[in-house]
């Protein structure tokens, strides 16, 4: 399973805004900042942020000193969130749906041998990313070293 540039430029994106946000106390931070800074495209992020707005993870502000804050705090915005907001699916399995329940990837819409393997690491990523806040990615408390400071 990849993940393609619209997840992984929000990510990019949000953790930056955290970031940026945290060490203003609160001010909104300008998307042309985060463009700048994560060499993504103004453009581009203003189509990601348009639908992270939509979904309630950033408040825009309008007018001088205007920009993005978080709508959460970093520690309850959740990276599994942020790469559902922006329409990126989060499934190993190339198996499509249709109006009548989900269509295998075989000839005749038969699921193949392996599809529940593929199901299932798309269950354990989901899992993980949801288990995963920005705040922990600005710590730098992922995998084991998340494990080791939880026990």
């Amino acid at each position: 399973m990849r993940l393609s540039t619209k997840g992984r430029y929000a990510v990019m994106a949000m953790t930056d805004l955290a970031r940026r946000q945290d060490e203003a106390e609160g001010r909104a931070v300008a998307l042309a900042e985060i463009a700048a800074r994560q060499q993504i495209s103004l453009s581009y992020l203003e189509q990601l942020f348009a639908r992270l707005r939509r979904k309630g993870l950033v408040k825009s502000a309008r007018g001088p000193g205007g920009g993005y804050r978080l709508a959460l705090a970093a520690s309850e915005t959740h990276i599994a969130d942020i790469v559902l907001a922006v329409d990126e699916p989060l499934r190993a399995t190339r198996c499509g749906l249709t109006k009548g329940g989900p269509k295998g990837c075989m000839a005749g819409g038969e699921r193949c041998l392996t599809h529940d393997l593929w199901e299932e690491m798309g269950r354990q990523i989901h899992g993980y990313l949801a288990s995963v806040s920005l705040a922990d990615v600005l710590a730098g408390r992922l995998g084991a070293q998340k494990a080791l400071e939880a026990a």
